[in-house]
């Protein structure tokens, strides 16, 4: 009986222990420099606020012309690059040369929130994007360890949370 109790006792630790590291920024001693913004006042803004969740461009290229469901959001976060991060938790200022490359080789480009939680971000407009037809992958490299107040579509499947930014088409 005492050996049950302290296995459940252990268990419950266990889970208490876990569910507090949910959510939790990795490595919070890796942080943005002090001109980077704060989550109170964020260094500037991507994206515009869409009329609709999805551009027609998305609509079109969609199942039956029906895309995933979405919601127009605004989060406060520092853009990171995905690779880094979720390989090895780096981020912020200490992390700016080699993210910074990381998004110019392509890797993927996330946004932080200060609760912890992670969002990838991409062009929302799907032909645009497709062909290489839009700006926005220079203005996160040129964001990228700051603290940036992005609004665009939120989109989410299988616990994978992505904003779709509007308002970088080439001209």
């Amino acid at each position: 009986m005492l050996k049950l109790t302290k296995m459940i006792l252990c268990s419950v630790a266990a889970i208490t222990v876990a569910s507090g590291l949910n959510g939790a920024i990795l490595h919070p001693e890796m942080a943005v420099a002090a001109d980077a913004g704060t989550y109170d006042k964020p260094a500037g803004t991507l994206g515009e606020k869409p009329a609709e969740a999805w551009t027609a461009t998305t609509i079109a290229a969609g199942v039956d012309k029906k895309p995933q469901t979405g919601k127009v959001v605004t989060e406060v976060g520092e853009i990171i690059d995905l690779s880094c991060y979720l390989q090895l938790g780096k981020h912020g200022e200490k992390h700016k040369a080699c993210g910074t490359k990381c998004l110019q080789n392509s890797q993927p480009i996330g946004l932080l929130t200060k609760s912890g939680e992670v969002y990838m971000l991409m062009e929302e407009e799907h032909d645009p994007r497709r062909d290489g037809q839009t700006t926005f992958r220079q203005a996160a490299i040129d964001n990228f360890a700051k603290i940036i107040e992005v609004t665009g579509t939120e989109a989410s499947v299988g616990g994978y949370k992505a904003i779709f930014v509007q308002g970088y088409v080439k001209k």
